[in-house]
């Protein structure tokens, strides 16, 4: 993104739309509140946009449960704390993206696959999505996009031992 429009931070308790691209598949669109923004890191507020209960098999997301989603201007990846309508956590599903940019006041990343899943009790991150990535192409459609996505993986797992806390640390 260039010029000053995907930098203009967006108004806390405004909402946007998200737009999580998802090439060749549809777009998936949804509301969202504003929590946050500095400019560099987006924080909104969303509910489960999915079908009314969604099991993956290591967690089941459901209608009441809330997603705080954090995502970056500079950075490939976006951490998502996922909770129960109660309040209880449930753990933190990460996708790895490009960097996010606001685009005619809609909150647009592009997902490129990979993901990982981290569990409240933070026993074990689970990266998924793999076989997609490599049935993308990216590889060899653009390598370097393809190898940053691999690093933010790693990084997104590195940081996962602490909840994700130095990374979403204001």
């Amino acid at each position: 993104m260039h010029g000053t429009e995907g930098t203009t931070p967006l108004a806390p308790g405004s909402e946007v739309t998200v737009r999580l691209v998802k090439h060749p598949r549809p777009d998936v669109r949804y509301p969202a509140t504003v929590i946050h923004d500095d400019g560099i890191r987006i924080t909104v507020q969303a509910p489960w946009a999915g079908p009314p209960s969604r099991d993956f098999g290591f967690v089941r997301f459901e209608r009441g449960d809330v997603f705080t989603e954090h995502y970056w201007r500079d950075r490939w990846y976006s951490v998502k704390e996922v909770r129960a309508g109660d309040g209880t956590l449930k753990g933190w599903y990460c996708d790895v993206t490009r960097p996010a940019a606001v685009v005619g006041g809609i909150l647009v990343v592009q997902d490129l696959d990979l993901d990982l899943w981290l569990p409240a009790d933070r026993s074990t991150a689970l990266r998924l999505d793999e076989d997609e990535f490599l049935a993308s192409g990216i590889e060899q459609r653009d390598p370097a996009a393809a190898a940053r996505a691999r690093a933010a993986l790693d990084e997104l797992e590195k940081h996962s031992g602490d909840g994700f806390a130095a990374l979403l640390a204001p």
